[in-house]
């Protein structure tokens, strides 16, 4: 595609809140994917619109504060709208800027704080019904739908005694509350992996616990010495092959996978990164087949529509239960890829 232009002349945005309006495509979720969806269907001069529980962005938003992405700014960008920032890669911060102009840029309409209830067929294609914050309903009329959800849906809980405590969180924002505390980081990913070393390094006594014998695949390979020096000196306690038992006020049990083993760790906070699960709610309510060994919805990827006729899938939610697979920086294409089927009325072929 050419430099970034805006939508297509004439195109103005949708007139959602007449009852008669029909959408050309209405996209669930208002994450950098979804955006990209809306963005590549106003460039086409398709009506649409987001419908998102939460703000723009709010797995952004998740995210801890002082981040920075991996992927270089051109590599987040939206229908080629350029994307500056001040050193070689984007922070949170300008990240969050950036895709809120990128949805001012192309006017997309957006429901913030309005989660998706229902989604059901009529004769026009789908009737969306979506809940403000106030438990007021509209339902929105649409020729299609783009299922762009996200893999933060609700965490992977640990699924033991006290995990309900105050003390426990299963994101983490910024190091400096737990300066002087002890904390037990749980999981071996690269979100487990950057907040005990940004832990460790703000005065926080760190312990971190792992199932396996070595930290995930995902891990980023510049921070693996790290976190391996910091254990090998007794910097980051770490204890390999256990599991969180029980958990309580000022004290955390871990149990060992080989023996059932058991030991009683002094604790103020338990920081559970055990990664998100997507919301298979509304795909499995149209009827879209999802593979119960990969969690990945049936679809073409050449469409990513999936074999309902009119409901397509983007992003993390394509990649399952492996959310690795997908970033923003691939998951970005799904909305071109959606538009151009809807323009050529191009009809998939199921894949799982």
């Amino acid at each position: 595609m050419d430099s970034a232009r805006p939508p297509a002349s004439g195109a103005q945005p949708h007139p959602i809140n007449d009852p008669d309006a029909v959408l050309d495509l209405a996209v669930v979720g208002a994450g950098p994917c979804g955006i990209a969806a809306g963005a590549a269907a106003r460039r086409a001069g398709l009506s649409t619109a987001l419908f998102d529980k939460g703000p723009l962005c709010d797995s952004i938003l998740r995210y801890p504060t002082y981040m920075s992405f991996f992927s270089t700014p051109e590599k987040l960008e939206i229908e080629n709208l350029p994307f500056v920032t001040a050193e070689k890669t984007a922070t949170r911060r300008e990240a969050l800027t950036y895709y809120r102009k990128v949805a001012d840029y192309f006017r997309i309409p957006v429901h913030q704080y309005h989660r998706v209830v229902n989604v059901s067929r009529d004769a026009d294609g789908f009737r969306l019904t979506a809940r403000d914050t106030a438990g007021r309903e509209a339902v929105h009329r649409t020729r299609r739908v783009v299922i762009a959800t996200g893999g933060f849906h609700e965490p992977n809980f640990l699924d033991v005694p006290g995990e309900d405590l105050p003390k426990v969180s299963h994101y983490y924002v910024e190091a400096h509350p737990y300066w002087r505390q002890d904390v037990l980081v749980v999981g071996g990913s690269n979100s487990a992996v950057e907040a005990a070393l940004e832990l460790f390094r703000a005065g926080a006594r760190v312990q971190m616990v792992h199932f396996g014998h070595e930290f995930d695949r995902g891990v980023k390979p510049w921070i693996l010495p790290d976190i391996q020096n910091r254990i090998r000196a007794g910097e980051i306690r770490m204890a390999w092959g256990h599991r969180v038992h029980r958990i309580h006020s000022d004290r955390v049990v871990l149990r060992a996978e080989k023996d059932g083993g058991t030991v009683t760790l002094a604790n103020d906070w338990v920081l559970a990164l055990t990664g998100w699960r997507a919301n298979p709610t509304i795909l499995g309510a149209l009827g879209v087949p999802v593979d119960p060994e990969t969690g990945i919805p049936h679809h073409d990827p050449a469409t990513m529509e999936t074999p309902v006729p009119g409901v397509f899938i983007a992003g993390v939610l394509a990649a399952g239960h492996d959310a690795n697979r997908i970033f923003i920086e691939n998951g970005r294409e799904h909305g071109a890829l959606i538009v151009n089927a809807i323009l050529e009325g191009s009809r998939p072929t199921p894949v799982g």
